[in-house]
């Protein structure tokens, strides 16, 4: 996956942060908390955990590894469209628990399909592969 491509796609979603949920009244320590918060409510839906809960369980010390550093490739997929959705519904102003509920809803939809269709998807991997040897 294009690191390039996942970084824009994910300031997307702290742009929407900042121009809704950030005020000028917040303290540096708030507006921390509020980008760490939305980035929680992504891993909570997908992960079914903060990255803290995660850290916790893996007994690890500080902040990396990252929760989404192992994260399989659909899960990262699915991170890249929960990103989107969580700012369209940050603009639309709907409340943290319903963007959290309407996020798991859609992670657990996307993962289904992603997952039911790896043969699909493996075998276009492969077409695509062969092309590309091929014409190449």
């Amino acid at each position: 996956m294009d690191q390039s491509n996942g970084c824009n796609r994910y300031r997307i979603h702290t742009d929407a942060v900042k121009e809704f949920l950030i005020t000028p009244t917040l303290s540096p320590q708030e507006m921390a908390y509020t980008y760490a918060s939305e980035a929680d409510i992504l891993n909570m839906a997908l992960f079914g955990k903060t990255a803290a809960q995660w850290r916790s369980e893996k007994e690890i010390k500080g902040k990396i590894p990252n929760i989404r550093d192992f994260a399989s490739a659909e899960e990262l997929v699915v991170l890249i469209n929960l990103e989107d959705t969580n700012a369209d519904l940050i603009r639309q102003e709907v409340p943290k628990f319903e963007r959290l509920k309407i996020l798991r809803e859609k992670a657990y939809r996307q993962l289904e399909l992603l997952r039911k269709n790896q043969d699909t998807i493996e075998a276009l991997k492969k077409n695509l592969i062969e092309d590309t040897e091929t014409n190449g």
